[in-house]
């Protein structure tokens, strides 16, 4: 199988759209010798920030020696980026994280696919998209024979594929908001009940502070489940220094505490790593004994990268991207706008998906824009430009309908002076455009 008939194959699948439950990719996965149950996995559930503690995780088990692979969605850059391996480089201190080869996504599918042929022979229904690259994801990993996997679920967790595994060896939950309420319920409980499916007996259990119903719900499951159970406390964050180069912050509750470094921006950034300090104490003193030093974890977090996520493209104009896909990142965003961009101009250039609460990023974020410029994405789920427009015509006055990336962003540093700040968000599926029209402007400015 070639790699482009590989990838037409998984195109194909997505015609049997975005299906809960674990009765396919158990048969699939069993179909295939069941690849999950060879790996040691840390298994991430939350709303928002899953990426990121993923990000913070890997560098640190990667500075201690680890080979780690990781499942991600959605991808920013490459459709290989969904399956990723870092590990040290040889005799340098620095971290290289490779995407899934096209020989490996050639190699996966085809054992893959005829398994899935034989399971609508059957009587079973054919395997979506997400469960084949589940599947893809467990049997590269097994093959590429990594230490750990960190895998984040793709929707709520008790029901999403990748919650057939047995034994992780944590279970992660970043922060729980209201996002996917078609699926996952219309209340934070009903949300919270649903991620907390991922936790299973006796593997330990970490999270980051939440709503005390949330909290409780996720508790009462470690116990049901005998797992032990732990909790990374914002308040407990001290001497906080934050610049667009870097943030710096302590955070004694850790044992060996540190003063800590970290490159990925973002006011919320710090909670992020501090739930990634917390699994990494977790793995390094429970019953894994994983040897992950205190100068692992500073170094881990000190090189972590995690691109598309309030990310720094150009300066004079500033120009930053995000991913800020739904109220709670919404309020993330302006949270980081507040606190590095106080008193400039801002451009905002919003593309955002039509089954996402548009109109709660809109009220968060529109009023703080002197001009907003709107695009259509390049997806499915896309909601229009116009529509956009209309909508964010309510909070700022100066509103354009950009239709597409590149005209919205040869617009947005027209409009711009040196000291503007220029900030693309609302989905990640346009964030590689601005990167690639970015390299265009450049290209004409030499």
């Amino acid at each position: 199988m070639t790699y482009k008939e590989a990838r037409d194959f998984i195109e194909q699948t997505s015609q049997y759209g975005s299906v809960l439950g674990l009765t396919n990719i158990k048969e699939l996965m069993k179909r295939l010798d069941n690849p999950q149950d060879k790996l040691r996995i840390i298994h991430i559930a939350g709303t928002n920030g899953k990426g990121s503690v993923g990000a913070f995780l890997a560098s640190i088990l990667s500075t201690a020696g680890y080979r780690v692979g990781r499942y991600i969605s959605p991808t920013v850059f490459s459709y290989r980026e969904r399956i990723q391996i870092s590990e040290i480089k040889a005799n340098e201190n620095s971290i290289q994280t490779a995407y899934i080869t096209r020989q490996g996504v050639e190699a996966t599918i085809d054992k893959i696919k005829p398994q899935c042929d034989n399971m609508v022979l059957d009587g079973f229904s054919h395997p979506t998209t997400f469960e084949i690259e589940t599947a893809m994801t467990f049997l590269y990993l097994l093959w590429e024979e990594v230490d750990f996997v960190i895998l984040e679920v793709g929707m709520g967790g008790r029901l999403d594929a990748t919650n057939l595994i047995k034994n992780p060896v944590c279970s992660v939950f970043t922060s729980i908001s209201m996002d996917h309420m078609e699926y996952l319920g219309d209340s934070i409980e009903k949300i919270a009940l649903e991620k907390s499916g991922i936790i299973k007996p006796g593997s330990p259990v970490v999270t980051i502070g939440q709503e005390d119903s949330v909290l409780k719900i996720l508790e009462t499951s470690a116990k049901e489940n005998k797992s032990s159970f732990f909790v990374a406390d914002p308040g407990d964050i001290e001497n906080v220094s934050y610049s667009l180069d870097q943030t710096s912050f302590s955070y004694p509750k850790a044992p060996n505490s540190h003063d800590y470094l970290i490159h990925i921006l973002g006011k919320h950034q710090i909670k992020n790593a501090i739930l990634a300090i917390e699994v990494a104490n977790t793995l390094s003193s429970g019953a894994y004994h994983i040897d992950i030093s205190k100068e692992d974890i500073f170094l881990g977090l000190h090189n972590a990268k995690w691109s598309g996520r309030f990310e720094i493209l150009d300066r004079e104009p500033y120009l930053l991207i995000d991913g800020a896909h739904n109220e709670e990142a919404a309020l993330v965003l302006r949270d980081s706008i507040e606190t590095y961009f106080t008193n400039r101009r801002l451009i905002f250039i919003i593309g955002i998906l039509k089954d996402k609460d548009y109109k709660s990023i809109l009220s968060n974020l529109a009023p703080m824009a002197d001009t907003i410029i709107t695009i259509t994405p390049n997806n499915l789920r896309a909601l229009s430009s116009e529509i956009l427009a209309r909508e964010a015509r309510v909070y700022c006055d100066r509103v354009i309908d950009g239709r597409s990336v590149d005209q919205a962003l040869n617009l947005a540093y027209d409009l711009a002076n040196k000291e503007d700040v220029i900030i693309g968000f609302g989905s990640l599926s346009f964030l590689k455009d601005i990167y690639n029209s970015l390299k265009i402007i450049r290209t004409k400015k030499n």
